[in-house]
């Protein structure tokens, strides 16, 4: 077999192969050095600040600081709503030699409630090893102490201080200043809706209710910050700026602390309410709802079952019933009753007018009984007011009709917003033939209106709007707003709130106003006058108008008894008042649920709450007997 030929390399064809791939691989490699270079010009020139500042918001840390709250001050300066400093048990994870055995020991020191071993260490498990985790909050005096002169003992554990709400005054300004409690997250839903969620990124609490919530925003403050230099597991390492925050304004409000008190010890017992105002400004110098509760429960965090024995108490000391109770305002409206009618022609101050036991619609069987079994014979406006004649009115409403008595009352704040300085208010129910038929889908009837008369059937108000509306009478016409914050304190003194009015009501003679002041005058000094007793011997003069509001229909010849009435469909009692007659300085409404006639309970309490008022002597003799038992 013959061998094959051997092939020659030909080293010329792979000199020139190699060549052409080394070019490649350079040209290769200088694309590739290119596009690196490019990038990194891309990064770090052109994209320079992006970067820089990532890196520094890596690197730097802003931590918010929560302003303090603003204080609450009553009229005379007395300290209504203070800031009192908590104390707080915490302790550093990573600088404690034992945990374990720390915490047990700090527990028999301290003699704390063991179960807050599990709660620490499971709130140490979420937390960074130097961040402190709280053991235990709201330690006493005793405990700070006891654990200040061992604290060389326990590496990690400190003391750490707090502000938190209190309320010296507890159930007495319930209604009027609410309370702060934990931010929720209806609360966070509502702060950045408004775009101040920002605002309280360091903040616990915030107003729930009464002038605490009304006021947050000046009460609040302003957030401060501090800009701190970080490593790269989170730890402080320095603090570069900061920026203080500014404290929230203190606010002085209208009431009187003396004058509450006294207003409430007079309500104790009792369910309803009384509200103390000035008629030329609105000033609210004293509002009680009766019963009340603790605010400071619900500072710190209320227990379930302490909340739920609020909220199934049948007595509701959760309502404000000075500006959300709803009541029939029965023959307190008699005298504003009395100037629409003179304003409408319908009466005049000399008009006669006999009233029997009944009134009756022309061409109907229905009968509307007055209170008096015998009626009261013959009558004008002034002493139809003294002695609260029902028939009277149930005349004046039938002639006068739905729609005036609609169009009147409203301009003296029935079923309006009074314009009080709480989100806590009901507006109440001044009736109408629209109102009733979007509400019951039926039409108006004339024996509607006759209830409608002396302040029953739909027609409901507040003990807010009661005081209002006589306000508005003895002012003659001037719609004032009552109003619960006297002043701002500013950097340069105090900063007092307008008065807030609204369009005055015009009559069309003037003296109309002093018929309905002369028969409430009557009310309390004349021969007949419902109150004549509640005010007998009273250094000063003052007027007033009772009412007795039924809280259930009675059959139409059905007799109301109240010993035998269940009792909390008992009668309500109301009176409303004001003094001295000549130059009103103050209004008074009162409405006590369920205890029967307004003149023989309710007119008591406000003739007291006058006293109270017009003799600052006795005021003071209260409280010169109170200090003396303290």
């Amino acid at each position: 077999m013959a061998k094959g030929r051997v092939k020659m390399r030909d080293h010329g064809a792979e000199s020139s192969l190699y060549w052409r791939r080394a070019v490649i691989a350079f040209m290769g490699i200088v694309l590739l050095m290119g596009v690196l270079l490019a990038n990194l010009y891309h990064l770090q020139i052109n994209e320079h600040q992006i970067y820089q500042t990532r890196s520094n918001d890596n690197r730097i840390k802003v931590v918010p600081i929560a302003p303090t709250r603003g204080l609450i001050y009553d009229r005379n300066g007395v300290l209504l709503a203070e800031n009192r400093p908590i104390y707080s048990l915490e302790i550093t994870p990573e600088q404690s030699h034992d945990l374990d055995a720390t915490v047990d020991e700090l527990i028999g020191l301290l003699d704390l409630d063991p179960e807050v071993k599990a709660r620490f260490l499971a709130e140490v498990r979420r937390q960074r090893r130097f961040n402190p985790v709280v053991l235990v909050n709201r330690l006493s005096e005793e405990q700070v102490a006891l654990f200040s002169i061992n604290q060389h003992k326990y590496p990690g554990a400190t003391i750490e201080a707090y502000l938190k709400r209190f309320y010296p005054f507890r159930d007495t300004f319930t209604h009027v200043i609410g309370y702060v409690a934990r931010i929720n997250d209806r609360d966070v839903a509502r702060l950045r809706e408004d775009n101040k969620l920002t605002n309280y990124a360091a903040t616990r609490d915030i107003g729930k209710l009464g002038v605490e919530r009304y006021y947050e925003d000046l009460l609040h403050g302003q957030a401060g910050y501090q800009e701190v230099e970080v490593n790269n597991r989170g730890r402080v390492i320095r603090t570069l700026k900061y920026q203080p925050p500014i404290p929230g304004s203190d606010i002085y409000l209208n009431v009187d602390v003396a004058l509450q008190e006294q207003a409430q010890k007079l309500m104790a017992n009792r369910r309803g309410a009384a509200v103390i105002m000035t008629p030329k400004d609105g000033k609210v110098l004293a509002l009680i709802s009766s019963p009340s509760y603790d605010p400071n429960l619900f500072v710190h965090g209320i227990s379930g079952p302490e909340y739920r024995e609020l909220l199934n108490n049948p007595d509701r000391p959760l309502i404000n019933r000075a500006s959300q109770g709803i009541y029939a305002p029965a023959s307190t409206v008699k005298p504003m009753m009395s100037v629409m009618g003179l304003n409408e022609g319908a009466i005049t101050p000399s008009t006669r007018y006999f009233g029997g036991p009944f009134f009756q619609i022309p061409n109907t069987k229905r009968k509307f009984r007055d209170w008096r079994r015998w009626g009261h014979g013959w009558m004008d406006v002034y002493r139809a007011i003294e002695i609260s004649a029902d028939t009277f009115f149930y005349d004046l409403a039938y002639r006068v009709g739905i729609d005036n008595i609609n169009d009147y009352m409203t301009r003296f704040g029935f079923g309006q917003f009074s314009g009080i300085d709480l989100h806590e208010e009901a507006s109440g129910t001044m009736p109408s033939r629209d109102w009733k038929q979007a509400r019951h889908k039926q039409p108006w009837y004339q024996g509607d209106t006759i209830s409608i008369g002396i302040g029953q059937g739909y027609w409901t108000a507040t003990p807010l709007q009661l005081a209002r509306s006589i306000a508005i009478m003895v002012d003659h016409g001037e719609t004032v707003h009552p109003r619960l914050l006297h002043g701002i304190k500013g950097p340069e003194g105090m900063i007092s709130m307008p008065v807030s009015k609204s369009a005055p009501i015009k009559l069309k003679q003037e003296s109309f106003w002093d018929v309905g002041l002369a028969g409430m005058y009557r009310v309390i000094n004349g021969r007949e006058g419902t109150a004549r007793r509640a005010f007998a011997d009273t250094p000063y003069k003052a007027g007033g108008k009772s009412g007795t509001a039924q809280v259930f229909s009675l059959a139409e010849n059905q007799q109301y008894d109240h010993a035998s009435t269940r009792e909390h469909l008992r009668d309500n009692a109301l009176f409303v008042a004001f003094a001295p007659f000549e130059n009103p300085e103050v209004v008074v409404s009162v409405v006590l649920e369920n205890v029967g006639g307004g003149s023989s309970h309710a007119a008591p309490v406000a003739r007291s709450l006058l006293d109270l008022y017009m003799i600052p002597e006795l005021l003071q003799e209260t409280e010169g007997e109170e200090q003396d038992n303290e």
